[in-house]
């Protein structure tokens, strides 16, 4: 299993790759308004969402912080340093 964030038109999303399919369970969106940060949890938590955040980088601790793979997935995983390139569908 793999875990990295996957550029997108307009941010990143958090991304586990079993090999066979990406499962999001973060993400990062870029606004006119400002940047916009979510770790997915299996219920309701409005905690894990933030708006109105000075960087994208300061978004991924953000959604990093909560570990949000491990509601998803068993197996511990790290985070890969490099940001995979947009895929164009």
């Amino acid at each position: 299993m793999e875990l990295y964030w996957r550029e997108l038109k307009n941010g990143l999303n958090l991304v586990v790759d079993d090999g066979e399919t990406e499962t999001r369970v973060g993400g990062i969106r870029v606004l006119k308004k400002g940047i916009q940060a979510i770790a997915e949890t299996r219920g309701y938590d409005p905690g894990r969402a933030e708006r109105d955040l000075p960087s994208v980088e300061v978004a991924r601790e953000f959604v990093e912080h909560f570990e949000p793979w491990r509601e998803f997935f068993a197996e511990p995983m790290e985070v890969e340093a490099e940001i995979r390139p947009r895929v164009e569908s």
